[in-house]
Order: structure tokens, then sequence, then C-alpha cells
């Protein structure tokens, strides 16, 4: 059936009762006849607006025949009458429909996640977009759940565990921007940059001192003696990661090549795992600065970081030794190369030390070549910064300790984004320690007699 229209007849021919406006009741008799009538809303709002006005025009009228209009009363408006509100009328009529409670973020598509979860993709996928493949990121997954399940609340479903560690590995794997990010896992920039956090502060929270530790120092020395330096219980170096000029004290930060950058200085095993991590320092700082105030350098000083296991080559006793470039101090447990116009017997020396050395060049690169964030300018606060430099070095662990595989294109998408960013030259330290120099001739001497070290 079509329902009917009102046309203006209808406003004068209406019952007065049903206009009355000094109470509800009557506008209820109205909206019954209205509904009787087969009328549509629109129709019936517009029935009710036009016999408003003419109540307003004759009112208007009756104060001119007075005299005592005024600015107030001319202005009345229908809004401003005793009659009933939109609201009221759109509840008579039924117009006012309940909404199903949702969640208030935004909708955004997971497609591309959810197909990975349902496991189109291959391990060489995951590991070239995670990084590692799914097993070890199932795992680690299951080591963070504890710190970051959360739950679903009224105004919003909680991401899962897995999506939230997805989302920071991809960040930390790429220079991809928070919103492009965000785009791939359909959220927005600002879950990426708490989800970056979120991880990376569970990952040093949970794992940090498990997996970043010296282990077993006998491995340890046993692995670079077969290398040619003996009793030597790990490589130490440093390196700048890019960061924003920070808002405080920036010229600090400014290193020698003239960018702002933050210092890692690493102690590393001989398969180039971290042992020791210290992280935060201004990339004007001297190495041999920020090594002198870790507590690695107090642990070594007092003889305490390596077990007591001396050798003897000569006449003098080597402790159990690291082995750093010519920036660090000469020390009876830290030595360095030879520096100057070499003899043969030096440059033998400067060789097998060096040797031993690339290992921490290489966990370097390896490092920034699986975390590609650790290459470009990070914008992340002077607090926030260290945890996540520290969360890549656990992640670093991680995955060297478990052979997962360094893809070979990693390595060139490292350099090239390493151009915009050399790393400083170090200013060599020529204070050295008698008894160090003592210890490093004995050494130079038995590695060119290749005399036995006990």
């Amino acid at each position: 059936m079509e329902p009917k229209t009102l046309s203006r007849a209808v406003l004068s021919t209406s019952s007065p009762s049903l206009w009355e406006s000094n109470g509800r009741q009557p506008f209820r008799a109205f909206f019954s006849w209205v509904n009787s009538a087969d009328t549509i809303p629109w129709q019936a709002w517009s029935l009710l607006s036009s016999r408003q006005n003419l109540q307003n025009q004759a009112r208007r009228s009756r104060l001119r025949q007075r005299g005592d209009e005024s600015d107030e009363d001319m202005d009345t408006e229908f809004s401003q009458t005793t009659g009933p509100t939109a609201l009221e009328i759109m509840l008579l009529m039924g117009q006012v429909i309940t909404v199903e409670c949702r969640f208030w973020a935004r909708e955004t598509s997971t497609e591309w996640w959810d197909r990975i979860e349902l496991q189109v993709w291959d391990n060489s996928q995951w590991l070239r977009n995670f990084r590692m493949p799914k097993g070890t990121f199932m795992e680690l997954c299951d080591l963070l759940s504890p710190v970051l399940k959360r739950q679903n609340t009224k105004m919003r479903a909680a991401l899962t565990v897995e999506k939230r560690v997805a989302i920071a590995l991809w960040k930390l794997a790429t220079p991809d921007s928070y919103q492009s990010v965000g785009n791939q896992f359909g959220v927005g920039k600002s879950t990426v940059g708490a989800a970056v956090m979120q991880v990376a502060k569970a990952i040093t929270e949970l794992l940090l001192r498990k997996v970043v530790t010296l282990g077993n120092v006998q491995v340890i020395v046993d692995g670079f003696a077969a290398m040619g330096f003996p009793n030597c219980g790990g490589v130490i170096d440093g390196t700048h990661i890019p960061i924003l000029a920070p808002d405080h004290q920036g010229s600090q930060y400014i290193n020698c090549k003239g960018y702002f950058s933050m210092v890692l200085q690493a102690l590393m095993d001989h398969k180039g795992r971290f042992t020791n991590i210290n992280v935060g320092w201004p990339g004007r700082v001297h190495d041999a600065r920020v090594f002198r105030n870790t507590n690695l350098f107090k642990q070594l000083q007092q003889g305490i970081y390596f077990p007591d296991q001396k050798i003897t080559i000569g006449d003098f006793e080597m402790p159990t030794a690291v082995l750093g470039d010519p920036a660090y101090p000469l020390m009876p447990w830290l030595i360095k190369p030879y520096t100057g116009s070499l003899d043969s017997s030096q440059e033998l020396f400067n060789y097998r030390l060096s040797k031993c050395r690339m290992v921490v060049e290489c966990a370097f690169g390896r490092l920034k070549g699986r975390w590609r964030t650790l290459l470009t300018h990070s914008d992340l606060s002077q607090t926030n910064i260290p945890i996540v430099i520290a969360a890549c070095c656990v992640l670093h662990n991680l995955c060297e300790s478990k052979g997962e595989t360094f893809m070979a294109g990693w390595e060139a998408e490292a350099n090239h984004l390493a151009t915009d960013y050399a790393q400083p030259d170090t200013r060599a330290i020529r204070r050295a320690h008698q008894e160090a120099l003592r210890i490093r001739k004995a050494l130079k001497t038995s590695f060119m007699t290749g005399q036995a070290m006990v």
C-alpha cells in the first residue's frame, strides 16, 4: 500500500487539538494519527514544522497589533517552543534504532597477515621478511607471551602475540616507515610504534641476561686458539648507530663523520655472538672512554670476569684476555695490535690478532644486515633507542646460536644503506701498561719461533 501524501489543505483542516503544545499527550495523539494514516517520517516532520511556522506567524501578527513585540519575540524559532524535540519526534515515530556495540578502531585490511597465519608462506619467505624461519619465530612468541599477551576490551580487540611480534620484526628488519608497516598489517602507524617498543622491552626484560652472556669460557678460548691466538676470551669493538638529532645535548652525539649517532660497544665470542654489550653513549665519545665507564672494564680490571686461567709465555704469565683495536688501551688483559712502522714479527702478530678481530667486524655486519633499522636514522627517543638496539643484539644471538641462514643479499643491502653513515675512524691510544708491553712482546716472539705456550 502506497503511503498517503499530505497536502497543505490538511494543515488547515486537521483537528486543533492535535497541535496543542502545552503538553506531551496531544503530540502522542498527533503521532498516532500520523501512523494510522501511513505517513512516511519526513512528511510528518514537514507537517509538524509547517503548522508550527503558521502558529509563529499568527503570534507575531498579534504582537504587532498590540505594539509590544521585541527582538527576542521576533526571533522565536520552532526549536525554542514548548513543542517536542527532534529526538522526541523520532522516538515517537519509531525512527531511533539501537546500534550494536562495536570496537572503535577503524577497520583495515588484515588479509595479508591472515594468509601468512594460514601457512601460505614457506620458510624461505619467513626468513626473507622476518629474518628467521617460522619455527624460530613461534619459539620467540612463546618466550615473550608472558609479557605481550593482552586481553580484549569493550573498546578494542587486542593484537595477538604473533601479530605484535611480526609487526616489530618487520619494522626492525626493514627501513620502512611506520605508516608503510601499518598498511602492510592493517593497523595504524601508532600501533606499529607501540608494538615495536612493547616487543623490544619484552626481549630485553626476558631474554637479554639469558642470551647475551659469556657462556663456556673454555670453548671460547679453544675457538680463538684455533684461529691462532692463545688464551683469548673475546674480541671487543664499537659501532655507531645513526639517530635523529636529540632534543638535549645534541652536539655530544655528533661523531667525527658529522652525523648524530649512539655507540654500541660489544664483546664477542669466536662465533660472532655478543657476550657483553653496552649501548647509549653519545657518538662524540671516544671508544676508550666508553669502555672505561662500563662494568665490563671494572670486572676485567679486578680479574673477575673470566675464570682465573693463566698461561705462561716465555717468562711471563698471561691472563685470559680480550683483543681490541688501537683505540683501546694496552692492558695485561687487553691486547691490541702494533702501530707505526712494523717489522716482520710485528706484522705476523698483527695478522693473527686481526684474524680474530674479523669476528667482531663480521658480527656487526650481520647484526645490521638482519636488522636494517640500525642503518637508518632512528626517530625513537633517547630513552628508547638503547632498548631497541639491545633487542636487536638479542635477536642476533638467537639466530646465530640456531645457525639460521644469513641470506646472500642482506650484506649487499646493508652495505648500500651504510654508505651514508660511514663508521668514524678511532684515534689510537698510545698509553700502555708496562706488564702488557712485556706480554705482547712475548706473544710476538712465540708466534715467530713457534714456541709452545702452557
